[in-house]
């Protein structure tokens, strides 16, 4: 299920790699680690904003994301019409945080998945929203009822971490 929520019509959206005019947001100079089975929110806009859980991104370097999008996902044709993308991560061992970037399809369709697309998110800003006061001590928690799925899901991760060996 997507969650849709109109742009306010005097709101424009930020321009990717930009803070907001007057706020002074803490970012990160490069993607820190996290661990394998972390969901994050994947929002795409067209005229309006639509965030979708997606599983298990990739870290591919300091400043890009893979991820692996079902080929019927309306994400995936927003994605392909308008490249500028938002993924948010709260995930274990403290990690807070957006990343801002315009992604790309790598592989349609993903080897060994051919109901899956290949995404790489370019990374322009991070904004780091840790806090002193407090922990992400662990993210976002789903567990996984059907073992055919939670082996499909790690064929895919294990698949987009060799494409993110390959690419420069």
């Amino acid at each position: 299920m997507t969650a849709s929520h109109p742009l306010p019509s005097t709101a424009s959206p930020r321009p990717v790699g930009q803070a907001s005019e007057g706020a002074e947001h803490p970012s990160l100079p490069v993607l820190p680690s996290w661990p394998r089975d972390t969901i994050a929110v994947l929002t795409t806009a067209d005229d309006a904003l639509h965030a979708i859980p997606v599983s298990w991104p990739v870290r591919a370097g300091d400043r890009r994301i893979l991820l692996s999008l079902r080929e019927n996902r309306g994400s995936l044709a927003r994605l392909r019409a308008r490249s500028e993308v938002v993924l948010t991560i709260l995930g274990g061992d403290n990690v807070a945080l957006t990343a801002h970037g315009s992604a790309r399809v790598l592989a349609d369709p993903m080897p060994g998945a051919p109901d899956y697309v290949a995404i790489a998110i370019e990374v322009d800003a991070i904004d780091d929203h840790r806090q002193g006061a407090f922990l992400v001590e662990a993210g976002i928690q789903r567990t996984v009822v059907d073992q055919a799925e939670l082996d499909y899901l790690e064929s895919r991760f294990a698949t987009l971490r060799e494409i993110a060996r390959h690419i420069p």
